[in-house]
């Protein structure tokens, strides 16, 4: 198994041209009071947010646009926890790594279902892709171990792609209303879905191709290395 402390690390997102100077700079001038825990609680504060907008959404679409300053908030604190440690030399990988994914996990099902019990997207199909995306991270954890790579990128996508999709789609939700498709599957059944729905299962079906390929891939690497 390899050393966590020296693993290398894959990140190569669409955004990433825009991200790392962001991060740069936020983390050269960041207070000095302000620490990567510090940043981590407050990626945290905002996947909450997100679930309590999404919950208010049955309210008023209006507060979709709270959601959307909870990804926000969360991307500040979740990607810039990492870079003002490794920034000002105070890295603790063990420690970091544990923290900081334990942290995601939260996060992510705060945010998943926060989304499913909106009014747009039915429970079942946030909790699918919940699912989809905690496959996908616990792929990239099960690789950090045996292949010393700790991929968070698939297809140029990751977690900050991800969040402005969930930006994005809030963005629809607000002016599109909840939208609603009637579809003939006979002459006496017919099937009434939502059209966020439709789009949260291309979604799940693109994460677990992912999976499912970067899987298989890694398995025939590691029979064909003998190990």
């Amino acid at each position: 198994m390899n050393d966590i402390k020296k693993h290398h690390r894959v990140n190569d997102i669409l955004l990433g041209p825009l991200e790392r100077p962001a991060l740069q700079w936020l983390s050269k001038h960041m207070p000095g009071w302000v620490t990567p825990d510090i940043l981590t609680g407050i990626g945290v504060l905002g996947a909450l947010l997100i679930f309590v907008a999404y919950g208010l959404s049955n309210l008023s679409p209006a507060y979709f646009w709270l959601a959307s300053l909870g990804f926000v908030i969360n991307w500040f604190g979740d990607s810039l926890d990492g870079t003002l440690a490794r920034y000002r030399h105070i890295e603790r990988p063990k420690y970091g790594f544990f923290i900081d994914h334990t942290i995601d996990g939260v996060s992510m099902v705060l945010v998943f279902c926060g989304l499913g019990i909106s009014p747009y997207v039915s429970f079942d199909m946030a909790c699918l892709l919940l699912s989809a995306y905690l496959l996908l991270c616990t792929l990239a954890y099960i690789r950090t171990s045996v292949a010393g790579e700790f991929k968070i990128s698939y297809g140029k996508l990751g977690p900050t792609e991800f969040r402005a999709i969930g930006i994005l789609l809030n963005i629809y939700m607000f002016f599109a209303g909840n939208q609603m498709l009637e579809l003939g599957l006979s002459s006496t059944y017919h099937l009434t879905i939502s059209v966020y729905d439709i789009i949260v299962m291309v979604v799940i079906m693109i994460l677990f191709g992912f999976f499912a390929y970067t899987a298989i891939k890694q398995a025939i690497e590691l029979k064909n290395m003998g190990e």
